[in-house]
């Protein structure tokens, strides 16, 4: 049985668009857990003006779900983050080092506007890994920017975590989404997939990205998508706090999987990406 980390989740309760209730938490985390996941991490949205739960309220929420989820014998580790959307409450939250992210450590994830990306969104996330923090991009196969230019996606990736989520691999989310989510993979452009789940009947397009993944680039990218790069990202988060300097040269080795592609041959191979 596969161990897999999903980083991107919305089970928690009455928190924002994702689990209403705790049974249907309950059923979001067996239907993760399900394809693989051993280890599912809460990442309620951060995002000012619409879904901007108190960090006690968060708290209180995952203490519940856990209890929950041990109670129902759900088999897998809960973890708790946040989605913070890239916005002035996100910047002061920098500012002040009281970012929600992964375990309390440098890495966060956070998503931007789909229609625009911040113009000066490269030269931030270097000066963020300079400090020490590790961004990790949402859903990158959402932005019309990354859409309109995939290299862009290469820029943003030298400083950040590009995370595609697996349903857009299927179509969830359309069809241009799901181009541009295949594209990343196939390029080696994408360091990691979550399931992004906000419903339990999400994991029949989460497991029909996977199959994609295990198709088109064999069961080994899969493993590097879901478990091997996740695991780094986290080993980074526990022991985040210990030099910032060290944090952003530490944090090279993020392996990505691509094919080559020609019109009557294709081949699977994986590369080495640096997060310099």
């Amino acid at each position: 049985m596969p161990h897999y980390v999903d980083l991107h989740a919305h089970y928690l309760p009455g928190l924002d668009d994702g689990a209403t209730d705790r049974e249907m938490s309950l059923r979001m985390l067996r239907a993760i857990a399900a394809l693989g996941f051993s280890d599912l991490y809460a990442t309620p949205h951060q995002r000012a003006g619409m879904f901007m739960p108190a960090r006690e309220q968060i708290d209180e929420a995952f203490r519940t779900v856990s209890e929950d989820a041990r109670e129902a014998g759900i088999d897998a580790r809960l973890g708790l983050g946040a989605e913070n959307f890239w916005d002035d409450v996100l910047h002061r939250r920098l500012r002040e080092q009281t970012v929600p992210s992964y375990d309390d450590g440098a890495a966060f994830l956070f998503e931007v506007n789909p229609q625009l990306i911040p113009p000066m969104l490269e030269n931030e996330l270097f000066q963020l890994r300079v400090g020490g923090s590790l961004p990790v991009l949402a859903h990158p196969e959402r932005y019309v920017g990354i859409q309109r230019d995939i290299t862009l996606a290469e820029r943003l990736g030298r400083h950040a975590v590009m995370m595609v989520d697996l349903g857009a691999l299927d179509g969830a989310h359309g069809r241009t989404e799901m181009k541009t989510a295949r594209k990343l993979v196939l390029e080696g452009l994408s360091h990691a997939a979550a399931s992004d789940i906000h419903r339990p009947e999400d994991q029949t397009t989460v497991a029909a990205g996977m199959a994609w993944i295990r198709k088109q680039l064999g069961p080994d990218a899969l493993e590097t998508m879901l478990s091997e790069n996740p695991r780094r990202l986290c080993c980074r988060c526990s022991s985040a706090r210990r030099a910032s300097r060290s944090r952003y040269t530490a944090w090279t080795g993020a392996r990505c999987c691509t094919r080559s592609v020609s019109s009557r041959r294709r081949r699977s191979v994986c590369t080495w990406r640096r997060w310099r």
